[in-house]
């Protein structure tokens, strides 16, 4: 058995004072004091029941933002759009504040004039490790929750380990996109991590390979949070029935920040990309048009619209419509708890480099092509228990 991994953890997150990370850190000071239930949190289930994974309770948040909106601020704010109650925010507003006195300035580009990304890395790391020593942390798990980037421009440097590592000690020279200067901060601090955005961050061949060397296991991409997962629930039941799908398509309504971001013609390109290739590999059709589109008084409340067309028997035609509509950061955030305490559980066990298994929380998943979601669950108990075992 993992001994220690019911140990104090750091959850660590990227873009702390947005809307995913209020939410995480106000509910998870709610189920660490009774306030809420754990809906929605698979590691709450019971097939996690008796597992060493860190308590509610031992998991101590701070993290990285460029806004200086304290999580307070913007939980008031997410009450007033109807996402949070008010008497649960004043219940836990005390703890808000104690975890936003740990948030410390982010970077808004990918390094400081005259410096290099190394160095920007490394006062990330810095900020990281000290949070650790200061609440005698046995391990911390970074997870980015910021805004989309658009996609990475290539480099050979991003396959490569070596090639990486001399990059980016070059003053003035740019191969790693923000997001990746994070994940190669959480590296060098020794930190877990998991990318729940678009964004390139960890996704990186070579940063993997760093992550593999430093001995912390790395998790992602992109959260499956509600549409993409009730896609991944019904494509593989079309096929279990020898139905062939022709066509899915699909529209996201998006507000808040998140629909802001991806108004970006270049941000918007990792999100689709990430959405609609798992429901390629399911469906085996390439007509799978996906809009995402901004409708700012929507708030943080996402709409998504499927319209699902397969032929069946002697040619007939069947069609499949759904609609999908939640406070997305409420689908997120009860997600990115258990991923900090799966990837503690998996830090403790000694596992490095990318967990494939940890593919059941993303629409991208790292190291694994399978995208189906029940196969994904089975996956993720099958490895959670064994490393316990």
């Amino acid at each position: 058995m993992t001994a220690d991994a019911r140990a104090r953890t750091g959850l660590w997150l990227v873009g702390a004072r947005g809307s995913v990370g209020t939410t995480a850190a106000l509910g998870l000071v709610a189920l660490a004091a009774g306030h809420a239930g754990a809906a929605g949190c698979v590691t709450a289930s019971p097939a996690f029941a008796g597992l060493p994974l860190p308590g509610w309770g031992d998991l101590v948040v701070g993290g990285h933002d460029v806004s200086d909106v304290s999580l307070a601020k913007r939980a008031e704010a997410l009450v007033d759009a109807g996402m949070i109650p008010a008497p649960l925010l004043a219940a836990t507003a005390h703890a808000l504040d104690v975890a936003d006195a740990e948030v410390r300035p982010g970077h808004r580009g990918p390094l400081v004039p005259g410096g290099s990304q190394q160095q920007v890395a490394e006062r990330l790391a810095e900020d990281i490790t000290a949070f650790a020593a200061r609440h005698g942390l046995a391990r911390v798990v970074v997870v980015d929750v910021s805004s989309t980037e658009p996609p990475a421009h290539p480099s050979a440097a991003h396959d490569d380990p070596a090639a990486l590592a001399a990059a980016v000690r070059e003053p003035g020279r740019v191969v790693l996109p923000p997001s990746s200067v994070a994940a190669y901060g959480a590296v060098l601090a020794g930190a877990a991590y998991a990318g729940f955005t678009p964004s390139a961050g960890m996704g990186l061949p070579a940063l993997q390979a760093l992550a593999a060397e430093a001995g912390v296991p790395v998790a992602g991409q992109d959260g499956k949070t509600g549409q993409t997962w009730l896609r991944t629930v019904l494509a593989p039941a079309f096929a279990d029935r020898g139905l062939r799908v022709l066509s899915w398509a699909g529209t996201n309504l998006l507000g808040g920040g998140d629909g802001a971001t991806l108004a970006d013609p270049e941000a918007v390109r990792s999100k689709l990309a990430s959405k609609t290739r798992g429901l390629r590999d399911l469906t085996g059709s390439d007509v799978t048009p996906l809009h995402i589109d901004h409708v700012p008084d929507l708030g943080d409340v996402k709409v998504a619209w499927d319209h699902v067309h397969a032929e069946g028997f002697l040619g007939s035609r069947i069609t499949l419509q759904t609609t999908w509509s939640a406070y997305d950061s409420m689908l997120a955030a009860p997600m990115v708890l258990d991923l900090a305490r799966l990837l503690a559980l998996a830090h403790a066990g000694g596992v490095a480099g990318v967990v494939p298994e940890l593919g059941f929380f993303f629409k991208d998943p790292w190291g694994s092509d399978r995208h189906a979601a029940a196969d994904q669950a089975d996956d993720l108990v099958r490895w959670a228990q064994g490393l316990a075992a």
